[in-house]
């Protein structure tokens, strides 16, 4: 489990290695080749093509005078980030895609993907959950989770996610599934964990906090995909015996919200 830690991070940086069929499950050596980094860059294309609405919706604002609206998996910024200045669109020198540049200081904005980070924790045979008291998917159930914060680990991330929705102290055991979002630029980054001490909490973005046994689970009552397929993953690897490391890619059907948990397909597929 500790070699699939080698496997996490943004698809702009993940190496694959040769794939072994075993069973009906593909398993990761350690030969990287040529022809699976060409084979998942095509991953990348078609998921770009048919994916539409974010799995979850930020509610952090930067203080930067910027507008933007949405243009597929790109914001059009308007105005630069660092002077306020008007932008142009085109592509730079020695570069392949289309920025935002600003006429008055000739910043360039670079988007990256955001990290969200979170915790699957085990107790009594129980998954702990948190009812959402916030927009997007209010009142619906999630693993704690949130977007990774500059100066900490994904791990530490998890942990003070876990800590400011559930009001619980958890150690983490291991990673369990990295679950790409390539259209809206993020990647849901799940730990299983376990409770250090057997007190929770509500924290204020949640209005309730529970265990659930494995049979318990409201799955017509998750809040985004992600969670869904997590715990679906999940519930499948117990029932053959222990849990595994996944990867795959989440596609959401075009004109979806993030709430409607079933519109989407998940692709590509990967165990160890």
């Amino acid at each position: 489990m500790l070699r699939s830690i080698q496997f996490l991070g943004s698809y702009s940086g993940f190496l694959f290695h040769r794939l072994k069929l075993h069973g009906n499950h593909y398993r990761l050596s350690f030969i990287t080749t040529s022809t699976t980094t060409r084979c998942f860059r095509q991953f990348r294309a078609s998921s770009i093509r048919s994916e539409s609405n974010p799995d979850v919706t930020s509610s952090s604002s930067s203080s930067a005078p910027a507008t933007s609206r949405s243009i597929g998996s790109a914001r059009k910024i308007n105005f630069c980030q660092s002077c306020g200045g008007p932008t142009k669109h085109e592509i730079p020198d020695g570069d392949e895609k289309e920025r935002a540049i600003c006429t008055l200081c000739g910043k360039i904005a670079y988007e990256n993907p955001k990290m969200v980070v979170g915790c699957l924790i085990e107790h009594d045979n129980k998954i702990l959950l948190c009812k959402r008291k916030i927009q997007p998917s209010y009142g619906l159930w999630t693993l704690p989770a949130g977007y990774m914060e500059i100066g900490e680990s994904a791990t530490e991330g998890a942990i003070r996610e876990t800590w400011e929705e559930a009001g619980a102290k958890v150690k983490v055991i291991s990673p369990f599934a990295q679950l790409d979002i390539p259209l809206i630029g993020q990647t849901y980054l799940i730990f299983l964990a376990k409770l250090m001490t057997p007190h929770f909490s509500p924290g204020p973005e949640s209005s309730e906090c529970k265990l659930f046994a494995l049979d318990d689970i409201p799955y017509e009552s998750l809040s985004f995909s992600s969670m869904l397929i997590t715990l679906k993953l999940y519930i499948e690897d117990i029932k053959v015996g222990k849990p595994k490391f996944h990867y795959g890619l989440i596609n959401k059907w075009p004109g979806t919200s993030p709430s409607e948990i079933h519109a989407y397909t998940f692709d590509y597929h990967l165990r160890t």
